[in-house]
C-alpha cells in the first residue's frame, strides 16, 4: 500500500517516467511472446526459434537499465532526514523503489500479454494473417505456463536490480572515500572568516574571486576504473562481428550459427563502450582544463569529471545502439528475415530505453549537483555562466562520441578481408 501510496502521489515527470518503463515493459514482453509464437509455430527450426529469444536479451538489458535509471531519480523513494523515525529507513526505502519498479514492468507485461492475445484473435475477432501469422501461431492454443515465465522475467529482473543497486550502504566506507573531506571543504568555503585583503586590481581580485567559486567543485583525484577491460570487450566484440560478416548480409541473423556470433560481437562491443565511456567522459573533462583555461572552462571540466561515471554509462549504451543501427542498415541492402515485423518493435525499444536513460542521466547529475549549484550561486556566480558551462561540456561530449561512434559502426559494417 505504501508503494502505490508514493507512486500516486509523484509529480507528472516521476509518473511519465514510469510510464515510460511501463511502455517499454511491454515492448519486450511482445518481443518475447513473438519468440514463445514463433518456436510453437516452427516447430522443425529449433535453433532459428532459440537464436529469437536470445535476442530478445538486448531490449530486455536496456529496460532493465531504464528502470534502475528512472529508480535512482525517483524523488518518492529518496532518504530524507525523520523518514527513519516513522519507520521509512534507507532499507524500508530500497524496498518500495523495487515495489514500484515491479508494478510498473508488471503492468506493461499485461499490456503486452493483452496485445498478443488480441492479435491471436483469443479476445475477440480474427487474428492477423500475412507476415504477423509467423509469430502469432494463432492456430496452435498459447502454453499459459511459458507464456507467463517469460512475461514475468523482465519484472522480477528489474526489482532485483533496482534493490542490489539501492541496497544500504554502510555509511563509514563512504567517509572513507571522501565524502566527509568534500562537506569539509565545502563548509570552509561557505563559512570562511577570514581578514579581509587589501584592494586589488580587478583582473586579479575576479581571478581570486572564481578560485572561491571553483572550490566548492572539486574534481575527483582518480578516473573511473574500467576503461582497459571496455578497451578490451571492444576489440573483441569488434573482431567477432568482423568474422561474422563473413554469412550472407542477407541471412545472418536467420542462421543460428552466425547469429549468435552477430548477438556476441555486439554485445561485446556494447559492454566495452559501456565500460569505456566514463573514462573517455573523464578524459573530455580533463581536455577542457588544459592550456591555461578560464573559469568557464574550469567549470565544465571538473564537473564532467566528476559526473563521467553517471553520465559516460549512457552515453555509451546510446553510442553502441546508435552504431549498430548504423552498421545494420549500412550492412542489409534489403530486409533479413530475422524478427519480421518484430524488427521494428525491437528497434523501437532499444532505441527508446537509450534515449530514455541517457535523459533521466541527465535528470539525475541535476539532482545530484543541486547543492554544489545553490552554492556558486551564493557566492556570486552569474546564472549565464551555468548555462555556459552545461553547453560546453554537451558539445565536448558531441565531438567525441560522434566521430567515436561512426567510427564503430564502420568497423563494425566492414566486410573482411578474403
Amino acid at each position: 500500500m505504501l508503494a502505490l501510496r508514493l507512486t500516486r502521489a509523484a509529480r507528472p515527470a516521476v509518473q511519465l517516467r514510469r510510464l515510460l518503463v511501463a511502455a517499454a515493459s511491454a515492448g519486450t514482453g511482445f518481443l518475447l511472446l513473438g519468440s514463445l509464437g514463433y518456436a510453437m509455430g516452427h516447430p522443425q527450426t529449433p535453433g532459428a526459434a532459440a537464436l529469437r529469444l536470445a535476442w530478445c536479451v538486448v531490449p530486455l538489458a536496456a529496460t532493465v537499465y531504464l528502470a534502475l535509471a528512472v529508480a535512482r531519480t525517483d524523488p518518492g523513494t529518496r532518504p530524507r532526514p525523520g523518514l527513519a523515525a516513522v519507520g521509512l529507513g534507507p532499507g524500508r526505502l530500497m524496498a518500495v523503489s523495487a515495489l514500484t519498479t515491479l508494478l510498473a514492468c508488471t503492468l506493461g507485461s499485461v499490456v503486452a500479454l493483452l496485445l498478443f492475445l488480441h492479435l491471436r484473435g483469443d479476445l475477440s475477432g480474427l487474428p492477423i494473417d500475412g507476415k504477423g501469422a509467423q509469430f502469432l501461431a494463432a492456430d496452435r492454443p498459447l502454453p499459459v505456463p511459458a507464456a507467463l515465465t517469460l512475461l514475468a522475467l523482465l519484472p522480477l529482473t528489474a526489482a532485483g536490480a533496482v534493490a542490489l543497486s539501492l541496497r544500504p550502504r554502510d555509511p563509514r566506507r563512504a567517509a572513507a572515500k571522501g565524502t566527509a573531506s568534500f562537506g569539509a571543504r565545502w563548509h570552509a568555503v561557505l563559512h570562511r572568516t577570514e581578514a579581509p585583503a587589501p584592494a586589488k586590481a580587478p583582473v586579479e581580485a575576479e581571478a581570486e574571486g572564481w578560485s572561491d567559486v571553483l572550490t566548492v567543485a572539486p574534481p575527483p583525484r582518480e578516473a573511473p576504473a574500467g576503461f582497459p577491460w571496455g578497451v578490451a570487450a571492444l576489440a573483441a566484440g569488434l573482431a567477432v562481428q568482423a568474422y561474422a560478416n563473413r554469412a550472407a548480409p542477407a541471412s545472418v541473423l536467420a542462421l543460428p550459427v552466425e547469429g549468435t556470433a552477430v548477438l556476441a560481437g555486439w554485445l561485446l562491443t556494447a559492454l566495452g563502450l559501456v565500460l569505456a565511456a566514463p573514462g573517455l567522459t573523464f578524459l573530455c573533462g580533463r581536455v577542457l582544463q588544459s592550456a591555461q583555461p578560464g573559469a568557464l572552462r574550469l567549470l565544465a571540466g571538473r564537473v564532467l569529471m566528476s559526473e563521467a561515471t553517471r553520465i559516460g554509462r549512457p552515453l555509451g549504451v546510446v553510442c553502441a545502439v546508435t552504431s549498430a543501427a548504423i552498421a545494420t542498415t549500412a550492412m542489409y541492402d534489403r530486409p533479413a528475415a530475422a524478427f519480421g515485423p518484430l524488427s521494428t518493435v525491437a528497434t523501437l525499444v532499444v532505441g527508446g530505453c537509450a534515449l530514455a536513460t541517457l535523459l533521466t542521466a541527465a535528470v539525475e547529475t541535476r539532482q545530484h549537483r543541486a547543492g554544489t549549484t545553490s552554492a556558486l550561486l551564493r557566492l556570486g556566480a552569474p546564472a549565464t555562466m551555468l548555462r555556459g558551462s552545461a553547453a560546453l561540456r554537451a558539445a565536448a561530449l558531441i565531438a567525441l562520441f560522434v566521430p567515436l561512434t561512426l567510427l564503430i559502426a564502420y568497423l563494425s559494417a566492414l566486410p573482411p578481408t578474403r
